[in-house]
């Protein structure tokens, strides 16, 4: 009985702290809520009395952050040096590759007398802006007229082309991406192995971040990895400008853009503009008719002139009646 007793005088005094606790907690909380102002007011006390600790103490923790972080961006480091070691040796093979091709190409040129393209004027520009809207998705650029940039100019970064001029200021510039809904441009597709011939297609934006492709027969198939370049079909784009590539099935074709419009600072606007050519007159001898030894057909006979109208014959008015003699007396 004195064991019971004991047990249950030991477990009253067990809860009697935690119902005070629960108490004092409730106090708090409506303290709380009635003075807010107190509690803020000794909070920033306090904070104010513990900030030179607080400094003191963050000071070394943040240095052995620094340090342990230090440790991890070595290796990093050393890792991104491997890989760009390797990266340049690449490109180093394919630079002298390029130029190899680049000689052979103006070699041919020569050879075949071909007409070269016309030159492209660029413009350097930053942009300054974008805007993302439900059926617009633009950027703003800090180049306008003032910099000779104009309406349907292309505009790329080191990538590939992001858009094209739509409107142009004075001093700033709007471009619509070719993700905007309203964006359209011709494209040539070419096969990522380079035995099949290009294809030509319209590049048409919806507002995802992969541009479709339209106007392509249902038997042409396309595979993915197939390069998207302008055909520069209008004169307003120049040819070859890099795009992107092919992705998707049959009947859905997209295409996986290689700029990216929201990581893009330092743009190029190209200028491109072919000047229209007056039809060459041709000689009289060089005709049809007299190369194939034909005698030049006669001109057409002159029109008559027009005839003037007729008017109809009027007939003579009737004099009046002579007087009698009578009358004359009269």
């Amino acid at each position: 009985m004195a064991n019971n007793t004991w047990k249950i005088a030991r477990r009253s005094n067990t809860q009697l702290p935690l119902v005070i606790v629960l108490a004092l907690a409730v106090v708090l909380v409506l303290l709380g809520k009635a003075q807010s102002g107190l509690f803020d007011r000794a909070r920033m006390t306090i904070t104010d009395w513990l900030a030179p600790t607080l400094v003191s103490v963050h000071a070394p923790v943040q240095a052995f952050n620094r340090w342990v972080g230090s440790i991890d961006d070595l290796f990093n480091v050393y890792k991104e040096n491997l890989a760009l070691k390797d990266e340049n040796a690449r490109l180093r093979q394919w630079r002298n590759v390029a130029v190899v091709m680049q000689g052979r190409v103006s070699h041919y040129q020569d050879m075949l007398h071909a007409v070269p393209d016309p030159d492209v004027n660029s413009v350097l520009a930053q942009v300054i802006g974008r805007a993302s809207r439900p059926f617009l998705q633009t950027m703003i650029l800090g180049a306008g007229e003032a910099n000779n940039v104009k309406p349907g100019e292309a505009v790329v970064d080191p990538r590939g082309m992001i858009g094209r001029i739509y409107l142009a200021g004075d001093h700033t510039s709007w471009v619509i991406l070719l993700t905007d809904l309203n964006s359209r441009i011709p494209v040539n597709i070419a096969s990522a192995d380079g035995k099949a011939q290009s294809l030509q297609a319209i590049m048409t934006g919806d507002n995802t971040p992969m541009p479709a492709l339209d106007t392509l027969s249902q038997l042409v198939t396309l595979h993915p990895g197939d390069q998207v370049v302008s055909s520069g079909d209008g004169g307003l784009l120049p040819p070859g400008l890099s795009i992107g590539t092919v992705v998707g099935t049959p009947g859905d074709y997209r295409v996986s853009l290689l700029a990216d419009p929201s990581s893009s600072e330092d743009v190029e606007v190209l200028g491109f503009r072919r000047p229209p050519e007056a039809a060459p007159a041709i000689p009289s001898s060089q005709l049809p008719a007299l190369a194939a030894g034909l005698p030049p057909a006669a001109p057409p006979a002159p029109a008559p002139p027009p005839s003037l109208p007729v008017l109809p014959a009027t007939k003579p008015t009737s004099a009046p009646p002579a007087l009698e003699s009578g009358d004359r007396d009269d």
